[in-house]
């Protein structure tokens, strides 16, 4: 069972929760929703941002074709620039994504594509999909998730940092203890230090200054492992209370928003809802930090333990369906 219904709409879940926080600061928050940040969705249906949208063209590319390096670059390139025209691409789409495109658009190889000095949050708030895949070996998902970070955001802190959520969604779905995952994710830094992997990324790393693919992304490790260390010092501090982007990063870039999403849900693993509320409840980047989080929540505990009524009313819901019940085993429940 790998929960993917609970992982696909808690992302979305997340999304829709930091939509309206987004760009406001953290007293304007609390005064609205109180500390605990907003708890129920809101519209008929809920709408989401290009945060799920980009994660669901990513887990469509997953299902379209073979998931080989050619084949999901070929598939993502395709579901990118569909996104980049629809007419419901207008919820403020990363400027990166959005440049990527275009050069994607003219059929260049994707690594001239890629923004290589960018490492926004667009690299990884979409890469959830590669954690939840059945059949993937463990550098399947590794590959996949810095190839499709790569598309767009070319700087190797993008990469590593993408590898790691997908990591975080699949280890969490096959039942590893939340409280292990800082201590596991700061090992997988140190083990994938100097791994480049050509079978995925090709040359990327020549559109870089840096002097050889090992230099390239180590620089990516050594700034995702710093993220993870300052989410360990503010989880041993104790003290939650407040903006969870002063602890750990305001989540514009791809390593803090991992680590302020592991920090938002390591508070209160247990209770979802409270998860998707702290990390809407941030002075930050709230939408990308929120489906980060419900993504992780969703994943350990699966779709029973949203509230059942959010099902019908989340935006995408039936995109969203369709994936879920292609890797769920049990199918989604709570629809």
């Amino acid at each position: 069972m790998r929960n993917a219904a609970g992982s696909l709409f808690g992302l979305a879940y997340g999304d829709s929760l930091g939509k309206p926080t987004e760009f406001q600061d953290y007293p304007t928050i609390v005064a609205t929703y109180g500390p605990g940040g907003p708890r129920e969705l809101e519209g008929d249906p809920a709408l989401v941002t290009d945060d799920t949208q980009m994660a669901l063209a990513v887990g469509e590319a997953m299902v379209a074709g073979p998931f080989t390096p050619d084949d999901f670059a070929a598939n993502l390139r395709q579901g990118f620039l569909a996104w980049a025209v629809s007419p419901e691409n207008n919820r403020a789409p990363g400027m990166t994504c959005l440049r990527a495109c275009g050069e994607l658009a003219e059929n260049k190889p994707w690594q001239l594509a890629s923004q290589i000095n960018s490492k926004g949050c667009g690299a990884n708030m979409r890469a959830t999909p590669l954690g939840l895949a059945p059949g993937l070996t463990e550098d399947q998902v590794a590959g996949g998730a810095q190839l499709q970070a790569g598309l767009t955001h070319g700087h190797p802190t993008g990469l590593a940092a993408s590898e790691l959520t997908a990591l975080v969604v699949r280890w969490l779905a096959d039942g590893l203890d939340p409280q292990d995952l800082p201590a596991r994710l700061r090992e997988r830094c140190a083990s994938q230090r100097t791994t480049y992997r050509s079978e995925w990324l090709g040359n990327l790393w020549e559109q870089s200054p840096a002097g050889g693919p090992e230099d390239f992304i180590a620089r990516g490790w050594d700034e995702t492992d710093a993220a993870l260390a300052r989410v360990q010092a503010a989880l041993a501090h104790g003290d939650f209370a407040g903006d969870p982007c002063l602890a750990t990063g305001a989540g514009w870039i791809a390593e803090e928003a991992l680590a302020t999403a592991l920090y938002c849900y390591l508070i209160s693993p247990g209770d979802p809802v409270a998860v998707v509320g702290r990390g809407a409840a941030s002075s930050g980047d709230s939408d990308s930090i929120a489906c980060l989080a419900g993504a992780f929540a969703g994943a350990a505990l699966g779709m029973a333990a949203w509230p059942e009524a959010w099902s019908a009313r989340i935006e995408y819901a039936d995109r969203l369906q369709a994936l879920a019940s292609a890797w769920d085993i049990s199918g989604p429940t709570g629809m």
